[in-house]
């Protein structure tokens, strides 16, 4: 191997390293208090913290293009919702690609969000400890959700009001364009209107992709249910599931087998059968916000369909006016043959007796011309009329 193949080698294998290390520290940790900490560790380090498996973890890789998903596992919910990819434990929060525009704001909501009221909690365990023996007292009310709950609001919090500002400004510069090309239809305006209705087309399935993802986990309390870090934790913290054996199962299929299993345990636990209300709640909100959006955009589809109806039918009147000219045209042509054909006629080398001493002849020749012209003009435009070919 020559010298320079060698180098060559050598700034490929760095470059690849220098790949693998900026890909290895593209995640940033946020705890229960809200503190960042960039993680140098690789997906297989990730996989064996979360306890997640590697199709779960392919999902949330950038470099794969995968829908919209909100996934429950045993012990995380893996998020994919348009630039927010996390994986949500039950006292952390690991986020892809921290110093991306779009998921810088996430961050700084999440750090100011995550951490929950010191004062209350200490308030609220000091009341269950005086209370846990009086039997005739209810429970002190949480006023905080779930760790797993915040975290997931502010992901959907973000990704709806970022969708829904891409909606917003797509409106402002849809709707004047459309107008332009109302009052003046040209190749300029045209194009214009095409990109903004292929902008339109593409915001509107990222829209419904991420509305078909809450309809269907609305849809499945099963699902909701595996949102549950929280509860699944204290379920296999009580004494009744101690025996439990805590391993991560080979597959995903194996797992939602024993997640839907413990879901008598937990309910059990927490005494109630209805224990997706929390949630439901919360997706219910952001269903509602995204599918505003999508109605926003769909109102847009329709006006935009609305205008191209106008315009198809401002140029099938013009055309109709082309056709109509055409006809006056070819009518009049026709028409004024009958002079050609006389002047044809007369322009002979051919003798004629009664042409001799008899020029007024000349003139009733023409007046006869003229009104059979004229006959013949306005009997094909009569006919056009009476078959509706033009207006009257």
């Amino acid at each position: 191997m020559t010298r320079d193949g060698m180098v060559s080698v050598a700034a490929t294998v760095d470059s690849a390293k220098k790949k693998a290390a900026q890909a290895s520290r593209s995640w940033i940790l946020m705890d229960s208090d809200g503190e960042g900490t960039i993680l140098d560790v690789d997906k297989y380090a990730i996989m064996h913290r979360v306890q997640i498996h590697a199709r779960d973890l392919r999902i949330i890789d950038p470099m794969l293009s995968y829908p919209s998903t909100i996934l429950g596992r045993e012990k995380a919910v893996v998020l994919n919702l348009e630039h927010i990819k996390a994986i949500i434990t039950a006292n952390e929060v690991m986020l892809r690609d921290p110093l991306d525009d779009n998921v810088i704001p996430v961050v700084e909501e999440l750090r100011r969000r995550l951490p929950v009221r010191s004062s209350a909690n200490l308030a609220q365990s000091e009341a269950r400890k005086n209370l846990g023996r009086n039997y005739d007292a209810e429970p002190a009310e949480e006023d905080e959700s779930p760790f797993e709950f915040r975290a997931l609001e502010v992901a959907l919090e973000a990704i709806c009001s970022h969708l829904d500002a891409r909606a917003t400004e797509l409106e402002n510069s849809a709707y004047p364009a459309l107008d332009e090309l109302i009052s003046k239809i040209s190749s300029l305006n045209l194009d214009r209107v095409r990109k903004l209705k292929s902008g339109m087309t593409r915001l509107t399935a990222r829209v419904q992709k991420v509305r078909d993802e809450l309809e269907q986990l609305l849809e499945d309390d099963e699902d909701m249910a595996d949102l549950y870090l929280s509860r699944k934790l204290a379920a296999a913290a009580s004494p009744a599931s101690s025996a439990a054996p805590n391993w991560v199962p080979a597959s995903p299929t194996i797992g939602s087998r024993i997640s839907k299993a413990g879901k008598t345990s937990v309910a059990t636990f927490h005494g109630n059968d209805d224990d997706v209300e929390e949630l439901e709640m919360i997706l219910e909100a952001y269903f509602m916000q995204i599918d505003g959006t999508l109605n926003k955009l769909n109102t847009l589809r329709e006006y935009i369909d609305d205008t191209e109806d106008y315009i198809n039918i401002q140029l099938d009147n013009h055309r109709n006016q082309l056709i109509q000219l055409e006809l006056f045209l070819s009518s009049g042509t026709c028409s004024l043959t009958v002079y050609s054909l006389l002047a044809g006629i007369f322009g002979m080398n051919i003798p004629y007796s009664w042409n001799d001493d008899h020029s007024y002849v000349f003139k009733w020749v023409v007046i006869f011309s003229g009104i059979l012209s004229a006959i013949l003009f306005l009997g094909v435009l009569s006919y056009a009329r009476f078959r509706g070919l033009i207006g009257t």
